[in-house]
């Protein structure tokens, strides 16, 4: 949402999948983290989406309740057609032509935070054994209290 944010200001909000039209053009270094933002959301490695999504359908899987394994098929669809619309905004940004051609002015700490945003993502989706350690640590702990 921090992109979206620094697309919007005075008297106009950024609503619509055309104001990222030509992002990569106008301000590529946000183009980019938003890219690597939207190919988490549809669950593409490698990216920590893929291994939340992969978790969440293992899960269903390796369990005995039965109806679980059509809520997994049943999740993958749903992915998939979630995938459409999270690549289709990366499509707009990189391929379409720009509406505006200024580029998007912002402070640096909104840069450096995005930026550290966009690497955390990608590198716990490159190194996700400490965070999935940590999360299935939480798992138990919640569960036996």
């Amino acid at each position: 949402f921090g992109i979206i944010m620094l697309l919007s200001r005075q008297g106009f909000e950024s609503e619509q999948i055309d104001d990222l039209k030509g992002l990569a053009k106008r301000s590529p270094w946000y183009a980019a983290v938003m890219a690597i933002f939207m190919f988490s959301l549809a669950g593409i490695p490698p990216t920590i989406g893929f291994y939340a999504k992969m978790s969440v359908l293992q899960a269903l899987v390796s369990t005995n309740v039965p109806g679980l394994i059509g809520l997994a098929v049943v999740a993958v669809l749903l992915s998939l057609i979630a995938a459409y619309y999270y690549i289709r905004l990366v499509k707009v940004m990189y391929f379409d032509e720009p509406v505006e051609s200024a580029p998007i002015v912002a402070g640096g700490d909104v840069r450096l935070l995005l930026s550290i945003n966009g690497a955390a993502v990608l590198l716990f989706g490159l190194l996700p054994g400490g965070l999935m350690a940590a999360c299935a640590q939480a798992i138990v702990q919640a569960l036996a209290t």
